[in-house]
């Protein structure tokens, strides 16, 4: 099946690592690191590297050794935005600069007095676009829903090591309570953010083509996007050079109630980064199902 499994890789040791060396002698000596890490999952995440393969050479049609290629240099590109956002976190916002494409978007979105949705993917690094706001006149909550299913001990490695984020966190519950912490925030002129490439086994899903082949996304972020009177943003936080990042924003167009709609917005406007940043679709697993 094609849905994630709920778990990044990764141990605190190895995070302990990248870190110290970060701190110590630079980010570029982290980077460097990850040239022998980058080569170690190549060999020893078969999964990974397999569906990664097939993204570069079934979805953008690449040669064999390009996509080889291509599957090293994703790893260490993944590699580089995590390292980015630790970095950012504890402290050294300072080394980067970014451009951004699209603020009137967000501006126009906190203008209604209503809040809005922004959905994004993993793809870049959308989980450090909170410390770019916060210098372009942006001050509006940003809330995540999230399932919240990393490892813990990752995570509080990282809490105690970094700065704490202003994003708050909606927490997915059976129960669906959920819904009614989104719609207090909305009422609060607050943004509620969403990533719409991930699904999980036994939940609702909606099909729908990406770079050429038809795939399942979560229905929630969808269904949910599409009733609420509110606006809906894709937003997305791209890696240019070593130290530079991008963020879009791109407004949706689709009617109100028609979740399959949105998510044809969604899927266009993924494969439109993709074009530019081919090498930042971090979904290691098998997205479109190739192995049936």
């Amino acid at each position: 099946m094609a849905q994630w499994e709920g778990k990044s890789r990764g141990t605190v040791l190895g995070y302990r690592i990248f870190i110290f060396f970060m701190k110590k002698l630079g980010l570029r000596s982290a980077y460097f690191i990850l040239y022998f890490v980058a080569f170690y999952f190549l060999i020893f995440s078969p999964k990974g590297t397999k569906a990664s393969y097939n993204y570069f050479r079934k979805r953008l049609k690449y040669s064999s050794i390009k996509s080889v290629f291509n599957v090293y240099k994703s790893y260490y590109k993944f590699g580089q935005t995590i390292i980015d956002k630790v970095a950012i976190r504890s402290g050294l916002r300072n080394k980067f600069t970014y451009d951004f494409d699209g603020i009137d978007n967000l501006k126009q979105l906190i203008a209604n007095k209503n809040g809005g949705i922004l959905i994004s993917a993993h793809v870049g690094n959308f989980e450090i676009a909170e410390f770019f706001f916060k210098e372009i006149d942006f001050n509006s909550q940003i809330n995540i829903v999230t399932t919240d299913q990393e490892h813990s001990d990752i995570k509080q490695y990282l809490e105690s090591v970094s700065q704490k984020s202003s994003i708050k966190l909606i927490l997915i519950k059976e129960d669906l309570s959920h819904i009614f912490e989104i719609n207090s925030a909305l009422a609060n002129n607050e943004l509620i953010c969403f990533t719409g490439d991930r699904y999980f086994e036994g939940t609702r899903f909606l099909e729908e083509h990406l770079l050429g082949k038809e795939a399942k996304f979560p229905a929630g972020p969808f269904l949910l996007a599409s009733r609420l009177k509110v606006p809906v943003a894709f937003v997305y936080v791209m890696k240019e050079t070593t130290k530079h990042y991008h963020l879009y924003t791109r407004l949706a167009t689709a009617k109100k109630r028609d979740a399959q709609g949105l998510l044809q917005n969604y899927t266009e406007s993924i494969e439109w980064i993709l074009k530019q940043y081919p090498l930042q679709w971090f979904n290691y697993f098998d997205f479109w199902e190739d192995k049936k």
